[in-house]
């Protein structure tokens, strides 16, 4: 098929055991130390909870719906790689994975937010990973069917011959089964690419429904949105577009016809149950303050109660089925810097029973976040201002005084661990970023002198440093 109609191709995704099986402990921690710095200990303790999973599935079914997930409990400063921990595990393991904010629930009172949508939204996401799947195994079929139906509103089949193209003469256009043959073989080699075609492509929702679930309902708002669904009738409109972007459309509406959404919905929800992950982060801010009998702390405590029937394992009311979270890996984290993990109350501390405490960031870790993993500052700095035709390049003593200036800021202001870094280059190269298309001279050498001279000024100023940096 000519390249100008292929479709965006998702990424195949198999289910976690497929991966889990080849996946030692060590091989995970050598995979996250692609990206992390340091954290040993977490590191190895994710790596335990999953090769758990993976055990588990090994058991007869009996025993495997005794075994619980062990749920961690990160705790650590800000900035140190506890949520980037969880994350490269999900994507790792093509796990659904989200993360939210515990602090949110008590944003509105003492029940806070509906607690189950991270459930929801857990298996919503869940779905997504096996629709991408599921339509790259129809993918073929698809382009098939849509070539097939692109050739009909080429060659009409009944209503007449088409009209003689590049030169062809009406006689050599007869034989409406050889002028199939042709138009699909000049489809393939793109020489319909400039015609336009007339689709008849369906509208599936009434504007106003979306009108109306958009007002910050959230839960409220998405129910009512499929139930409205439903009631109206869909609309079709024919819409002329050319023939790359008529292929697209057509075989991504070829797929959904031939995946089956019953099925789709069943498969989600068994992955989420099986293996999803949920990291709640900014969970020492649902801690009240000791001996405080203010609303805010009885609205904290609320939360704890209100999350604590999902990380025990309850039954939660989806779109797509009912979802059991009784094997769903919980990861939570805080900084607790008011607090402590023994302040929550005894039933939650219970269903954290892998404890993990993270290290703080100092100069040496900088350094080496600076520079050694896959996703490095530098390294994506370097790559970002290649696009301008510039060639930058940043030597030791450079590279250890961003670090320095980091700890340093860190320590006088607030320690906001490796997001400090970030900072400062921005800082660092905002001058370079912004002339790089007009910079006659393409090649930038960065020593410890540049960057002394470019924000030395504003590290030694203390209160300059906490507006700036």
């Amino acid at each position: 098929m000519n390249k100008s109609f292929s479709l965006k191709e998702p990424t195949s995704q198999s289910p976690q055991k497929e991966f889990l099986a080849s996946l030692t402990p060590r091989e995970i921690v050598r995979e996250l130390d692609k990206y992390i710095v340091g954290q040993d200990k977490a590191k190895r303790a994710i790596a335990i909870a999953l090769r758990n999973r993976w055990r588990r599935q090994q058991l007869s079914k009996e025993m495997r719906d005794e075994v619980a997930p062990k749920n961690i409990l990160m705790i650590g400063p800000t900035g140190v790689g506890k949520t980037e921990i969880a994350r490269r595990l999900a994507k790792l393991t093509k796990s659904p994975f989200i993360k939210v904010e515990a602090s949110k629930y008590t944003e509105v009172g003492y029940v806070g937010r509906d607690v189950e949508s991270m459930v929801r939204d857990l298996v919503e996401l869940s779905r997504t990973m096996v629709r991408e799947e599921k339509e790259v195994e129809v993918q073929q079929k698809a382009r098939e069917i849509a070539e097939e139906r692109l050739l009909d509103l080429l060659l009409p089949p009944k209503p007449g011959r088409p009209i003689p193209q590049d030169g062809e003469t009406r006689d050599n256009l007869d034989n409406t089964d050889n002028t199939r043959e042709k138009f699909a073989r000049y489809l393939k080699e793109g020489r319909f690419d400039d015609r336009t075609v007339e689709v008849e492509v369906q509208e599936k929702m009434s504007p106003m429904i979306d009108v109306i679930s958009g007002q910050g309902m959230e839960e409220i708002g998405n129910n009512l949105k499929d139930m409205l669904g439903g009631m109206f009738p869909k609309k079709s409109k024919r819409k002329k577009m050319k023939i790359p972007e008529a292929f697209k459309v057509l075989a991504r509406e070829e797929a959904e016809k031939l995946i089956d959404p019953d099925k789709l919905s069943e498969e989600a929800v068994e992955r989420a149950e099986q293996n999803g992950i949920i990291f709640i982060d900014e969970i020492d801010k649902i801690i009240g303050r000791q001996g405080g009998q203010g609303s805010a702390d009885v609205s904290r405590e609320g939360v704890q109660r209100d999350l604590l029937p999902i990380v025990e394992g309850s039954s939660v009311n989806t779109k797509h089925g009912i979802v059991k979270t009784d094997h769903i890996l919980f990861i939570s984290a805080g900084a607790f810097h008011a607090a402590k993990p023994s302040d929550l109350i005894p039933e939650f501390q219970g269903r954290f029973p892998i404890r993990v405490e993270l290290d703080s960031l100092n100069k040496g870790d900088f350094i080496r976040i600076l520079t050694e993993p896959d996703n490095a500052l530098v390294k994506q700095y370097i790559a970002l201002m290649k696009s301008e035709g510039l060639d930058i390049s940043f030597s030791e003593d450079a590279i250890e005084e961003i670090a320095s200036m980091s700890a340093t800021v860190n320590e006088r202001t607030e320690n906001i661990g490796a997001r400090r870094l970030q900072t400062i280059m921005e800082k660092l190269l905002e001058d370079i970023s912004f002339d790089a298309p007009d910079l006659e001279n393409k090649t930038i050498s960065i020593d410890a002198e540049h960057v002394k001279d470019k924000l030395k000024d504003i590290i030694e100023n203390e209160d300059l440093s906490r507006f700036i940096l």
